[in-house]
């Protein structure tokens, strides 16, 4: 079956195959684009395994919203505020900073923790939580929690993600989502001399993108109870990274350093961390209440809000124009 979908402006004829493939043979040269490990592409028919149909998502000509969060797959009224936060919002896509499915990773959970919440913005969806969305529209990361079953076993069965699904990279608009594993268990290693880095690297230095975001769950710098951590201090700015995003510590921090804004975001609706004497480049912490960022991006200016699921605006920052 076909669709006519719009994308930058342009009414686009569109096969409907599965997401990893649709996305790439009909959204790639159009502003929308999906790759992996060594820049893996899928091919309709190469088998990626779903016969739930998923449309090319809609890329808008000049502007892209994404809410991020992080440390929220744990089903209960604190999920469910940020969950109504992050629809408000009306983003054109989700990202997430890890600890996905509270509290050990497990099969049984995975749909309670997140598709409960955010089925509207996933497809394929396969969980019980209505027909889920028409496109892929949530990124995540995978945390500790999620790979407390052995070999992230349920979070690869439940997402259908680019690459080898624990590392991959989005371009929507003029921003290049990087979604990294960070947890000790990555095969492919988490330092800066790890093959997983120098995937990174290697994206980096072959997009055109004007944004570069770096998501995962541990963060390279942190005020708050687990801390920093140092193993993934990679040379961010000099591969032309803009922000990292991370959670981890159940807290929200900005906190700027040798020219990259590195975020803190754990106020998903797990729990609620304190914070200890903020680090050298700590320019907001906060702790006080559940909440969601909201990013906007254009091909000059990228401007972020995190809001409190209470409406309050507890940071607003800026790059570009």
């Amino acid at each position: 079956m076909c669709y006519s979908v719009r994308v930058n402006g342009r009414a686009t004829p569109t096969v409907v195959v599965t997401f990893a493939a649709l996305a790439l043979s009909c959204g790639a040269r159009d502003g929308f684009s999906v790759g992996g490990l060594g820049d893996q592409r899928l091919n309709p028919g190469d088998g990626a395994g779903d016969e739930a149909a998923c449309e090319a998502p809609e890329i808008a000509d000049t502007l892209t919203r994404f809410a991020i969060i992080g440390d929220y797959g744990d089903d209960g009224p604190g999920e469910a505020a940020v969950a109504a936060l992050v629809r408000s919002f009306d983003p054109d896509f989700v990202v997430t900073a890890g600890d996905n499915n509270y509290p050990y990773g497990e099969a049984a959970t995975i749909d309670t923790n997140i598709g409960k919440h955010y089925a509207a913005f996933i497809c394929p969806y396969r969980g019980a939580y209505g027909p889920g969305g028409r496109a892929n529209r949530f990124f995540p990361a995978p945390g500790n929690h999620d790979w407390y079953t052995p070999g992230l076993a349920p979070y690869l069965d439940y997402f259908e993600l680019p690459g080898n699904e624990r590392y991959y990279d989005v371009v929507w608009g003029s921003v290049h989502l990087f979604a990294l594993d960070s947890d000790e268990n990555e095969p492919d290693g988490i330092d800066a001399t790890s093959a997983q880095a120098a995937w990174l690297e290697a994206r980096l230095e072959a997009s055109s993108a004007r944004w570069h975001v770096v998501a995962m769950h541990h963060p390279p710098y942190s005020s708050g109870w687990h801390g920093s951590s140092p193993v993934l201090r990679w040379p961010f700015a000099e591969w032309g990274v803009d922000l990292v995003v991370a959670g981890h510590d159940h807290h929200y921090e900005r906190l700027e350093i040798d020219g990259v804004t590195y975020i803190v975001n754990g106020l998903g609706g797990r729990s609620l961390y304190t914070v200890g004497e903020p680090l050298p480049g700590s320019a907001v912490h906060y702790t006080g209440a559940f909440g969601a960022q909201l990013v906007e991006a254009t091909p000059t200016r990228l401007v972020s809000r995190f809001y409190t699921v209470d409406g309050a605006l507890i940071d607003e920052w800026a790059l570009g124009e």
